[in-house]
């Protein structure tokens, strides 16, 4: 007599599309292409997915790790999935008899990562430079999955798209020379009586008003905090972001971001839905002897200037700790907070400029300027208490890697061993998008 046909039940892998920013981080994390996306939702497919976990840790909200347990016939199909607005409930029947995938057998964790910048950007001012691959590049996650060991307790996932906060716009003010096609603004919010307790690297979801072309309400975009903990203005109950007006896309076509030109117009005494915040391990130590070194291009600034601002309201109050910044852009107009950077005393910040689109002079980014101060990088690159941060585009990504590994064999040190163990220790944190 046969007996029955086992069942097979997936342990499906599914993405909250309630919680889900649509920052594109776990797409381009995934190693298989298991993840794909539409104009509604970012969802897992479930003939693909091997439950690697490679997405999970990078993902600022948690949105990622979500399962279910389903009879493996009648997994989510694709389709379905773009058309949800929250997560199908759990059957009862088949809870905890689910399996992931043989590689992943027993892996299953917990979300975390740090959170990304500002999701909307048309144009990258950094070159890679070069066509050879990153040793250890072949790395699914190439920076830290942990904070500074140092670093305070972060909040996350306070307000949700369900249930925001709002905030009111205090101040909107352009930081790139009104003679640029670059429109960056520095937007000061307000959150009241309401509590929002954040630290320097975290970000925060901004939700537009209004609804897309198909009825359905905006996403969230996220946008990194560049203020410190204790507000914009020390004392007070908000915060400050960088946002770059959105007007072409990644392939120079006419296009207009929805959030960033909503965030760009705003009005003193206008009100904001925000989520948030996001972002547990892209955080700055606390301790007073540790060293920054900061490397960015554009809106990539924000958490730089919040870790900043934050080292030099407590500089009086024995931080000794030292601070490097690489700073980049197409040329000085387009520069966010230009003017402000060059009156920090040198003293406290180690500043390098550098500008790839300098009318008569040769293309300079930030890789250049790290090479010439490679005595002073390599000097902290020794360093235990040196914390490296690098956030901006996509593309400066292995240039700097690149540079950090040529610096730090000129200087002796085994990049590949250093690297490892900067990761493993909180101290190498990329953001980049």
């Amino acid at each position: 007599m046969n007996g029955p046909v086992p069942v097979e039940v997936l342990k499906q892998h599914l993405i909250d599309p309630e919680i889900c920013i649509r920052c594109n981080t776990c797409e381009e994390t995934c190693p298989i292409d298991a993840i794909t996306h539409d104009e509604n939702n970012y969802v897992v497919r479930a003939d693909t997915c091997n439950g690697c976990m490679a997405c999970i840790s990078p993902c600022p909200t948690g949105a990622i790790d979500n399962w279910r347990d389903v009879l493996k016939a009648e997994a989510y199909a694709v389709e379905a999935q773009f058309t949800w607005d929250e997560l199908p409930v759990q059957d009862d029947a088949l809870a905890g008899r689910g399996v992931i995938g043989e590689a992943a057998q027993g892996n299953q964790g917990a979300s975390g990562g740090g959170a990304s910048s500002a999701a909307e950007s048309a144009e990258s001012t950094e070159s890679t430079e070069s066509a050879e691959p990153v040793p250890g590049g072949a790395d699914l996650v190439r920076g830290s999955l942990v904070p500074p060991w140092s670093a305070a307790r972060p909040y996350v996932n306070l307000y949700t798209h369900k249930t925001p906060v709002q905030a009111t716009v205090v101040g909107n003010y352009r930081v790139t020379d009104a003679s640029t096609e670059s429109d960056i603004h520095h937007i000061v919010l307000d959150f009241g009586k309401q509590p929002f307790p954040v630290l320097e690297g975290q970000s925060i979801g901004i939700i537009a008003p209004g609804t897309t072309a198909d009825g359905r309400a905006h996403h969230a975009r996220q946008y990194s905090i560049a203020s410190p903990r204790d507000g914009e203005r020390a004392g007070y109950n908000n915060l400050a972001l960088t946002v770059k007006r959105v007007t072409k896309d990644h392939q120079g076509q006419a296009v207009g971001g929805v959030c960033s030109n909503y965030l760009c117009d705003l009005k003193k005494g206008d009100v904001v839905n925000v989520m948030g915040p996001f972002g547990s391990t892209f955080l700055m130590p606390n301790h007073a002897d540790s060293h920054l070194l900061m490397i960015c291009t554009g809106t990539g600034a924000a958490p730089m200037r919040a870790m900043t601002e934050y080292r030099r309201r407590r500089r009086m109050k024995g931080a000794t700790g030292k601070l490097m910044l690489f700073f980049g852009a197409r040329t000085q107009g387009e520069l966010p907070y230009f003017g402000p950077l060059r009156n920090l005393p040198k003293d406290f910040i180690d500043t390098n400029l550098a500008f790839s689109r300098t009318p008569g002079q040769p293309k300079r980014y930030v890789q250049d300027a790290m090479r010439e101060r490679a005595a002073d990088v390599a000097a902290l690159l020794r360093h235990d208490h040196t914390y490296i941060y690098v956030c901006g585009l996509k593309g400066m990504e292995d240039g700097v890697l690149q540079v950090l590994q040529t610096i730090a064999g000129d200087a002796g040190l085994d990049w590949q061993t250093l690297w490892q163990r900067m990761k493993a220790e909180g101290r190498l944190h990329l953001e980049t998008y």
